[in-house]
């Protein structure tokens, strides 16, 4: 005997929004748009990065969230990461721990995590969300990472963290 299971998409529409919050800590959504920041130099060699949202002192435990555009031949050495991410290709071909990644391809990288080799001969974009790990409590690093103001030498990166 099969249970019927309501259509909750159908079910949210008909909800009425106009209630006041139940509580009063909820904060409002932020919104940006790409078109908004310029394109930011990422220690990898030939990615650069928008990110639309980044941690900051009034907002620590937001995500590193935002578009890497990766240039044909981009790469990255295998390393740690003790916050959690998402990755979503958006477009090119990604060889990613040994597995290649096409287009609509999404991983899921938990807390923590060794990040896997990385190159790409098509270059592209992957959509990324890297929030802090609810195992181990470690955020995402964006000052030095995602805002340089020059790339450092592959060997001088560190992979450890």
């Amino acid at each position: 005997m099969s249970q019927h299971v309501p259509d909750t998409a159908s079910a949210n529409a008909a909800l009425d929004t106009a209630r006041e919050a139940s509580r009063r800590d909820h904060l409002p959504c932020q919104v940006r748009h790409l078109d908004e920041i310029d394109w930011e130099t990422i220690r990898w060699p030939g990615e650069t990065g928008k990110m639309l949202f980044h941690p900051a002192p009034e907002q620590p435990t937001a995500p590193n969230a935002g578009i890497l555009r990766l240039e044909p031949g981009a790469h990255h050495p295998e390393h740690y990461h003790g916050f959690a991410q998402v990755w979503f290709i958006l477009k090119g071909e990604f060889t990613i721990d040994g597995r290649l990644c096409p287009p609509g391809t999404m991983l899921y990288h938990p807390d923590p995590h060794f990040e896997g080799e990385f190159h790409t001969a098509t270059g592209g974009e992957i959509l990324i969300v890297q929030y802090p790990g609810p195992s181990t409590g470690e955020r995402p690093i964006y000052a030095g990472r995602f805002n340089m103001e020059q790339r450092k030498p592959l060997a001088e990166e560190r992979v450890d963290l």
